[in-house]
C-alpha cells in the first residue's frame, strides 16, 4: 500500500527518499540479459537458467544432449536424452516420443541439428562435431521442420506449469532455398500451446560455408538464435 504523505514538505521528501531507496534496492537484484550474445553457449545457458524460470529449476532435461557440451563446468543436475547410443545419454530415446511422465521437468533444452544434409566429403565432420545423424529427403524440403511438431508436443506434455523451453536454432540455405527454421519452430510451438517470450541472437565466429560455393546471393549468416518459450499464456510465468 502506498505511504501517505504528511502536509509538511520536509516529511514528504523523507518518505519519497525512502521509497526511492527501496526501488533502487529492488532494481539492484535485476540483471537483464543482453539480446545479442557473442560468448560461450554454456555461460549463456547458465544465465538463462537463472533469469527466465519463475523458480529455481530443479529438474532439467537436455533433449539433445549429445556429449553435453552445454554443461561444461555446470553443477546443475541434468537429465540427458539422445537418440545416439554412442553419447551414452541418461535416456536413450527419440525426443519426439519421450519415455517421461507428464509434468516431470521445469526446463527443457533443445538443440536440433542446424543442417540436415551434407555431401559425403563433409558428413563425417558434421557427424563428429554436431551429432548430425538425421537426414531430410527431397519430399521433406531438405529441412528438419517436420521434426519440430512431435518434439514440441512431447515437450509441452512433460514440462510443468510455467515451465520454460530453450531452443538453439539456426536458419540456413539448403536445396537452393532459404530455410526459415526459427520461424517454423516458433509457429509450431504456438500451435501446441507455448507462448514465445524472448529471442537472443548468438554470434558465431564465422558463417557455415562450403568450398564448392564461391558466391552466394544471400548474406553469410554469422548468427543463430536462442528462442525462449513458456508453458503458459503469459511470458512472466
Amino acid at each position: 500500500m502506498p505511504k501517505k504523505h504528511k502536509a509538511n514538505g520536509s516529511k514528504r521528501l523523507l518518505f519519497d527518499a525512502e521509497d526511492d531507496q527501496s526501488s533502487v534496492a529492488k532494481s539492484a537484484t535485476y540483471e537483464p540479459l543482453p539480446s545479442i550474445w557473442s560468448g560461450d553457449d554454456a555461460e549463456l545457458l547458465e544465465r538463462m537458467l537463472s533469469f527466465y524460470p519463475k523458480n529455481e529449476p530443479q529438474d532439467i532435461l537436455d533433449a539433445t544432449v549429445n556429449e553435453g557440451r552445454f554443461w561444461r563446468g555446470s553443477r546443475r543436475r541434468i537429465t540427458g536424452m539422445d537418440i545416439n547410443p554412442a553419447c551414452k545419454p541418461d535416456i536413450l530415446a527419440d525426443n519426439g516420443d519421450m519415455p517421461c511422465g507428464d509434468e516431470s521437468f521445469d526446463v527443457i533444452v533443445y538443440d536440433p541439428p542446424h543442417i540436415p544434409n551434407q555431401g559425403s566429403d563433409r558428413s563425417k565432420d558434421f557427424n563428429d562435431r554436431f551429432g548430425l545423424i538425421v537426414k531430410s529427403p527431397a519430399e521433406k524440403g531438405y529441412n528438419l521442420s517436420h521434426t519440430f511438431p512431435p518434439f514440441l508436443k512431447e515437450a509441452f506434455r512433460v514440462l510443468r506449469k510455467n515451465g520454460v523451453l530453450f531452443c538453439k536454432i539456426a536458419d540456413y540455405v539448403h536445396g537452393h532455398r532459404f530455410q526459415w527454421a526459427h520461424v517454423e519452430f516458433i509457429n509450431a510451438a504456438v500451435k501446441v500451446g507455448f507462448t514465445p517470450c524472448d529471442c537472443i541472437v548468438k554470434i558465431r565466429k564465422g558463417p557455415i560455408t562450403d568450398p564448392r560455393w564461391k558466391k552466394a546471393h544471400h548474406a553469410r549468416r554469422q548468427h543463430c538464435y536462442w528462442i525462449v518459450l513458456r508453458k503458459s499464456t503469459k511470458c512472466e510465468g
